[in-house]
Order: structure tokens, then sequence, then C-alpha cells
């Protein structure tokens, strides 16, 4: 379980480098701090129950975020204009 968080660290690492390049400097800030957290957790050596729980931790903050930045933050029409 170990290695798939270094997984999704590279992957977000890539991200990363893409989201810098095209100019998205506020969304590359976002995907290197995921990145550093996977490759942290990846090298944890935690228990699979554990990386679970992490997981799912991970997933309801997302959540989290994700909808109250569509609901308060995102201007009306999605940002089409």
């Amino acid at each position: 379980m170990d290695r798939m968080y270094r997984v999704l660290g590279f992957w977000t690492g890539i991200f990363t480098v893409m989201f810098y390049l095209g100019g998205m400097d506020k969304t590359a800030l976002l995907f290197l701090g995921q990145t550093g957290f996977f490759v942290l957790l990846g090298y944890l050596n935690l228990t699979e129950r554990m990386y679970m729980y992490v997981f799912g931790a991970y997933l309801t903050v997302f959540f989290a975020g994700f909808t109250y930045y569509t609901l308060f933050l995102m201007p009306p029409g999605g940002g089409l204009s």
C-alpha cells in the first residue's frame, strides 16, 4: 500500500510541473503540497488499515473543500462568460 502513495506522489508531481508551466501557479502550489503529503506517507510504513483511514480522511477533506469552493467561491455559471 505504501508504494501506491509514492505513485500518487509521482503523478501529482507531474501535474505540479504541468500546472506551473501552464501559468497556473496557485494550482501548482496545491498539487506540490499534495505531492509532499503523498511521498511522506509512502515512506511512513504504516499498516494497511491506517493507510485506508488516512485516504478516507483525505477524501473527506477534499470533498468538503471542493463543495465549499463550488458553492461559495466559484462565480455563477461556472466562470463561463
